[in-house]
């Protein structure tokens, strides 16, 4: 059976809490915080941890917020790879006031990291990886990484002949998709960027994923369209899966597991219409809890079952 080896780059100390209404220049109560393990391919090897899926966390950590980072993926029963670096991982703050509902996230930009260090993760990837392993990549780049990281992560895996999977934004995107890529994960506005367009409507969306994958070396694209769903588009089939309403708690980690639940399809050997939608029913199920807990696959499978009969329609070319 492949493996699936998730690379975090810019990995946090997620720390969330509550307060009963927000309000400048006042002193806040918050109720007492909690602590996860964060950043993108963190949350997706959390999340195929609850699934029932198992994965290499592979990630750059520092100082005490680095030590910590890994003793509470320890306590998750995470396998990981940690790639050492001088600066001290972030930590990031989300409080949500209970009064409106309203949840108020504060990223960190994260520890500066140096030529060697990138270059260590690099060279971590070439031992890490096997033929038909699948390899992804989720978050934002931290300080001092060039935009072409991730262009150069996908030479690592071609030449090891793993599958990549890519889940990030900005200039680091617009140069990783020149280069082959198995699966990206763009939303509306960054595959607008992608193919040139200040604003991407329902009329041409699925013309614009033809176009994407006409002018690049990508198998699949799941274009996330958040309370919408997703499309999925491939040079064979295009289906855009619905999400079901829920009540909404924390969108936090709704990508990541949503990401999670796709290549956890794959390792199960669903269908790319099943992958998409059990995607879907994955994120949607991240958001019914508060923090960074993550989709739980009880509600994941319920609501993957909701998806199945609202039939979606897949158009083959």
């Amino acid at each position: 059976m492949p493996r699936i080896i998730t690379l975090t780059v810019n990995p946090a100390i997620d720390k969330s809490t509550t307060v009963n209404g927000i309000m400048p220049n006042t002193k806040l109560r918050c109720t007492e915080p909690t602590f996860d393990a964060g950043g993108g391919g963190i949350n997706v090897s959390r999340a195929i941890y609850k699934l029932g899926g198992s994965s290499l966390c592979s990630y750059f950590a520092g100082g005490a917020a680095g030590t910590y980072l890994k003793k509470l993926l320890d306590e998750q029963h995470i396998e990981q790879s940690v790639i050492l670096t001088k600066g001290s991982t972030r930590e990031n703050l989300a409080v949500t006031d209970t009064s409106t509902n309203q949840q108020y996230r504060f990223g960190m930009p994260g520890p500066q990291i140096q030529e060697v260090e990138w270059q260590n993760a690099l060279k971590q990837l070439e031992v890490l990886l096997y033929k038909g392993d699948y390899l992804v990549a989720s978050g934002k780049l931290p300080p001092n990484i060039p935009d072409d990281f991730y262009a150069k992560i996908s030479q690592v895996a071609e030449k090891k002949e793993a599958l990549f999977i890519l889940d990030t934004s900005g200039e680091a995107l617009m140069k990783a998709a020149k280069s082959k890529i198995y699966m990206l994960k763009p939303n509306l506005a960054e595959l607008g960027a992608l193919c040139g367009i200040a604003s991407i409507t329902d009329l041409n969306l699925k013309s614009l994923a033809t176009q994407f994958l006409k002018n690049h070396n990508c198998q699949i694209l799941v274009v996330s369209l958040g309370p919408k769903g997703a499309l999925l588009a491939t040079r064979k089939e295009m289906v855009q899966v619905p999400a079901p309403v829920v009540h909404q708690k924390s969108t936090i980690g709704a990508g990541d597991s949503m990401v999670a639940g796709m290549v956890m399809s794959l390792i199960w050997g669903k269908s790319l219409a099943d992958m998409v939608s059990y995607g879907v029913a994955c994120g949607t199920a991240a958001t019914m809890h508060h923090g960074t807990q993550l989709c739980s696959k009880d509600d994941a499978d319920k609501l993957y079952d909701w998806i199945k009969d609202q039939k979606p329609t897949i158009e083959t070319s």
